[in-house]
């Protein structure tokens, strides 16, 4: 026998698909030049959500929620994925048009974005999801991970909810982007201590290996089954003396690791 549903019982609001966007520097930005550069990005916003059919949201009531140097965007949840692969691309693309036809007298455009999903209160569209997306857009790794961007020409950097990846690139929705395009990484908000979630990081024209010496809160990989495992049969254990792995990030000039280097050839040859 069921037990009867109490009319103020709650029940989880539907999920949306959520994307968030933001301007680097744009408070250094002269405000006579304000307005100017916001309109440039919205429209590279609607322009790049177009070509991937997603409608402009600006025309949806509670769809849209301006930020001042940014805005949220609130899509169906079926549109998830084409937020993640071509959008995100696409964004990167239009920006780097923008800057080749750039006047010297105009600032720079780059963008922070975030992509999540979640439930939300209709039809004011509250909820965590709504923070959670803006968590994402200001959290450490984003922010350093756009400094990757800029150093390979590139002018956007995107943090992906782990849920909004599993259900994207994991599930093998996104064609344009696979696992390698992604460092995961952990998003933390300097003035949220209580905030503290897994997230993909992606830079267009990067690997997620490329982008992880920027990155000081990626997420370690996984080293304890190796340091722990027993050397396979034939293999040797690096404390032999043989097999051993040398590790070196700079110019390596000590003559003693130069002779173990090459003692460690030799007796490979021989072997």
């Amino acid at each position: 026998m069921n037990a009867p549903l109490h009319e103020d019982s709650p029940h989880v609001p539907a999920e949306l698909a959520l994307m968030a966007f933001d301007m680097e520097k744009f408070s250094q930005i002269p405000e006579a030049k304000m307005a100017a550069a916001r309109c440039d990005v919205d429209d590279i916003v609607a322009s790049s959500l177009a070509t991937c059919r997603l409608p402009d949201l600006r025309d949806l009531p509670g769809h849209y929620k301006d930020s001042g140097d940014g805005a949220i965007l609130v899509f169906p949840p079926s549109t998830l994925a084409l937020l993640v692969d071509p959008l995100l691309d696409l964004l990167n693309a239009a920006l780097v048009r923008h800057e080749r036809r750039r006047r010297k007298d105009s600032p720079v455009l780059r963008l922070r974005a975030s992509v999540h999903v979640g439930p939300l209160s209709l039809p004011d569209h509250r909820g965590d999801a709504i923070n959670d997306v803006t968590r994402l857009l200001d959290c450490k790794a984003t922010r350093e991970a756009l400094s990757a961007a800029k150093d390979n020409c590139g002018f956007l950097a995107a943090a992906i909810s782990e849920l909004a990846y599993r259900r994207t690139v994991h599930a093998g929705r996104t064609p344009g982007l696979g696992p390698h395009h992604f460092l995961e990484a952990v998003a933390r908000v300097s003035d949220k201590p209580g905030f503290e979630q897994p997230c993909r990081i992606h830079v267009p024209g990067l690997t997620g290996p490329a982008v992880r010496p920027y990155t000081t809160d990626a997420t370690a990989p996984d080293l304890a089954s190796s340091s722990t495992a027993q050397p396979r049969h034939g293999a040797t254990s690096p404390s032999t003396g043989r097999g051993g792995t040398f590790n070196f990030h700079s110019q390596v000039s000590d003559p003693t690791i130069i002779s173990e280097v090459q003692n460690l050839r030799i007796d490979r040859r021989t072997q």
